[in-house]
């Protein structure tokens, strides 16, 4: 679905390095793959470089191609985020986009540094203990240019922070929510509305900033205030992953998204 979506909002003239991971394996054989644009396939740490390489390689050519780094979040928060660091700081020309299924879902469901706190997955039967990793803050600690959040739930959203993105030069960071019907344990049919509802509770919070300013998208102004909130329970008991969980676990979850309310306003 995200990938689709991308496709729709950035036209022709892309070229992709996909970082090892679920999309890795759907592309099909070459010259031609289902993507229908130029990829290259990389290892979990080398996206961000090899993006670079790239865009670079296109302006010396005088070639206006933009270059976008798809990567999970595997291999964003956890093995790829040093060379991802780097990439941000330089402020190498491209797109990086993780998209954010909370685990290592292409290796069995392992947690990952995005996987929030008290998920089951393969490597933590009993719940994650610690809370997601803030990865849209700490990109934008880096000061770049364009750091936008998105959910495959509104796809037009996703779709014109993709188009704006595309119309800035150097490291733009996007992180768009994509539930796994696998590791989150719930019916693949579903796969929109839960994406939806993750947004309408405020666990996923969709954002923007650009030139130092802070703003909040519109399917997501309701969680400024705690009293127009969807109960958090409405997104947790939809999924197999949040099974079982406790009053105090789920105290802990909300705890989390309110003090992310809390950053947020802070910074508007």
């Amino acid at each position: 679905m995200a990938m689709r979506q991308l496709g729709m909002a950035l036209g022709k003239d892309v070229a992709m390095v996909v970082v090892a991971g679920c999309s890795s394996v759907i592309q099909g054989m070459g010259p031609k793959d289902s993507y229908n644009y130029p990829v290259v396939n990389t290892a979990f740490a080398s996206g961000p470089p090899v993006a670079a390489g790239m865009a670079r390689a296109y302006k010396a050519r005088n070639r206006d191609v933009t270059v976008v780094v798809w990567a999970g979040d595997g291999g964003t928060a956890d093995i790829g985020f040093g060379s991802m660091s780097g990439a941000a700081e330089r402020n190498e020309d491209m797109i990086y986009l993780c998209v954010d299924n909370e685990a290592y879902m292409n290796s069995g469901g392992q947690r990952s540094g995005s996987t929030p706190v008290s998920a089951r997955t393969s490597t933590t039967p009993e719940g994650k203990r610690e809370n997601k990793k803030a990865l849209p803050f700490i990109m934008i600690a880096h000061n770049v240019p364009y750091v936008a959040t998105a959910s495959v739930g509104y796809p037009m959203d996703y779709v014109d922070k993709l188009k704006k993105a595309k119309e800035i030069k150097g490291f733009r960071y996007l992180q768009v929510l994509t539930p796994d019907p696998y590791g989150w344990l719930f019916d693949p049919s579903k796969t929109a509305e839960v994406a939806k509802i993750a947004v309408q509770t405020c666990y996923w919070p969709l954002i923007e900033f650009q030139e130092g300013k802070l703003t909040v998208s519109n399917e997501s102004l309701h969680c400024l205030k705690g009293n127009t909130r969807r109960p958090l329970t409405d997104f947790t008991s939809i999924q197999g992953r949040f099974k079982g969980i406790t009053e105090e676990n789920l105290k802990s979850l909300q705890t989390y998204i309110d003090s992310l309310w809390d950053r947020i306003r802070s910074m508007m």
